[in-house]
């Protein structure tokens, strides 16, 4: 029987979607059913993933877009479901991450005239009298399918709008009856459904920004997610070599320029100090940035020119948001760098200003990496291993297949600095600031890109937060092992950080508990082990490190299971 339930499954497929990351429910008996035909009788149907945890399901998703760019499906269960999606939700928004979310809703009717009338007393406590509003403030488009006659029509435009930029979630629902009733079968093409052009800057724009550019005496270009286009990496590249301009990441999410590149003058995290790549700008470049620097502590030169090119230059969806720019302008990074590269071609640059610029950054460059080396030479700090003598341990564990997923917190910058990650495509954040959601992301990475490894990095209470049980027991289910790196701290070092900044002197300063210790720690690496036959290992000396790493990375390369490293440093 060709129901909306099978229209839906069947939309999905012709949209491109391969996997749904599913936690079904009372609502969802069509799907079920149409799932069931589709492998009786031979017919394409999207790869369901069971999800024992909705927030992994789509930290699971989220990965996935991350990796591909392409959206893929998470179906949960009326509002409670919808709820479950927790702060994954947050990150897949300001991430711009494409998904497509659907869950169900109470049936409504109850004496049974309708397929699919409430039967169970749970369809009265779940009849939510608005389930999308759960979700309103982090989704770029919500509706409600009424009749099988248009689930096609709905799934294309939500699609075409979660790939057009701002990229991001969409949520769809749909009662139970709806999605049980006979349905037409439609036939449409979903190529009249396809994102948006990249925008571009006006010619005028493009041509005012190249000459500030070859005009400047220090220009800087900012970023954290430019990388997400991993074609805009190159064009950055050839734009900064051109012009020797250096680059500054803020809060990086992606590999933006490389590491190994003279012209990149590292990161800037919510360290409370002025960053001297900054403070010496003249014009400034931010591109793809939400936030390019933290004013009260860090900012340009009074006098600097900020030009600013973004998606969403206004962040509309950010009630206090503003960083005083010159010009802002909505536009595709890479569309807009290479408008300006070509507006370069008639303006007259002073070749030695270039290259005397090139040589300082490049000078700079070694000194600067000169430094990373010995404080990773250290292996301990307050009787425990140095965070620094592990990501340098970390990073030689990595090849051209190797993708690191960063979530380490008060760490992401000694991540940053240290993994001198250069391959676009090869370092990712969650890009918001909800936690938890390494573990399911990279179960989605993996199965965007089997033949690659994937070493998810985490905080301890992080590690907490990503539902474990459930992480590792998907990845023993769906064959997509990972190493799970464990910096354990014994509890959120985050809060503690925040109060200290604002009361450096008072009573909390002076505590010896602060309510966010996770002493004595969970054995971690046991709960992937007793959760999905996972490798573990914990490592309390330096001497340990290197051997625990590479064994484990010999499980997941050549045994294709996961691994969790579990490594003390120095107790928050």
């Amino acid at each position: 029987m060709y129901t909306a339930g099978t229209a839906f499954l069947e939309a999905l497929i012709e949209a491109g979607v391969s996997y749904v990351f599913a936690n079904f429910g009372s609502d969802h008996p069509a799907l079920i059913e149409a799932i069931s035909e589709a492998r009786a009788k031979g017919w394409k149907c999207p790869a369901i993933v069971t999800c024992p945890n909705e927030m992994v399901a789509l930290c699971a998703a989220h990965g996935y877009a991350q990796r591909t760019g392409e959206p893929q499906a998470v179906i949960v269960h009326v509002d409670v479901g919808t709820q479950a999606l927790a702060g994954a939700v947050h990150n897949v928004d300001k991430n711009r991450a494409p998904v497509l979310i659907f869950a169900g809703l109470s049936p409504f009717t109850q004496d049974g005239s309708l397929a699919g009338s409430r039967n169970e007393f749970i369809h009265w406590l779940q009849d939510a009298a608005d389930q999308s509003g759960i979700v309103r403030g982090f989704i770029r488009y919500e509706n409600q399918i009424r009749s099988g006659a248009h689930v096609k029509q709905l799934v294309f435009r939500a699609l075409q709008i979660a790939r057009s930029d701002p990229k991001g979630p969409v949520y769809l629902t749909a009662a139970r009856e709806v999605m049980e009733d006979k349905a037409a079968k439609v036939r449409l093409d979903p190529a009249r459904w396809r994102p948006l052009a990249p925008a571009g800057l006006a010619e005028a724009d493009a041509a005012a920004i190249a000459r500030a550019l070859a005009k400047a005496k220090n220009p800087l270009v900012v970023t954290t997610y430019l990388g997400r286009n991993r074609e805009a990496v190159a064009s950055l590249v050839r734009l900064c070599q051109r012009l020797a301009i250096g680059v500054l990441e803020s809060v990086p999410s992606h590999v933006n320029f490389p590491a190994s590149d003279p012209h990149y003058r590292g990161s800037q995290w919510s360290e409370p100090v002025q960053n001297p790549a900054l403070a010496e700008a003249d014009v400034v470049l931010v591109i793809d940035s939400d936030v390019p620097w933290i004013p009260k502590m860090n900012r340009p030169a009074a006098g600097a020119a900020i030009f600013h090119i973004d998606v969403d230059p206004l962040k509309s969806r950010v009630p206090l948001w503003y960083i005083e720019a010159a010009r802002s302008f909505r536009a595709d990074a890479d569309t807009a760098i290479r408008q300006i590269e070509r507006q370069l071609d008639g303006i007259r640059i002073s070749a030695a200003a270039v290259r005397a610029r090139a040589r300082r950054y490049a000078a700079e460059h070694r000194v600067a990496t000169a430094a990373r080396r010995e404080r990773e030479a250290i292996p301990m700090r307050d009787g425990s291993i140095a965070p620094e003598y592990l990501l340098a341990a970390v990073r030689d564990l990595i090849d051209d297949r190797t993708v690191v997923l960063s979530e380490g917190v008060t760490n992401f910058s000694v991540i940053s600095r240290h993994l001198e990650m250069s391959r676009p495509g090869s370092l990712f954040t969650s890009g918001g600031g909800s936690l938890g959601w390494s573990g399911g992301a990279a179960i989605g990475m993996k199965l965007a890109a089997p033949d690659e490894t994937f070493i998810a990095i985490t905080g301890d209470g992080s590690y907490l937060f990503s539902q474990p049980s459930t992480v590792f027991w998907m990845a023993r289910r769906y064959e997509t092992p990972f190493l799970q790196i464990v910096l354990n701290n014994r509890g959120w070092a985050g809060p503690r950080f925040s109060t200290l900044q604002v009361h450096p002197r008072g009573h909390a300063a002076k505590a010896n508990r602060l309510d966010i210790e996770l002493d004595p720690p969970p054995d971690y690496a046991a709960i992937a082990v007793a959760a999905g036959g996972a490798h573990g290992a914990i490592v309390k000396q330096p001497e340990e490190l290197r051997p625990a790493l590479k064994e484990a990375m010999r499980v997941v390369r050549k045994e294709r299971r996961a691994a969790v490293v579990d490594v003390w440093l120095a107790h928050l």
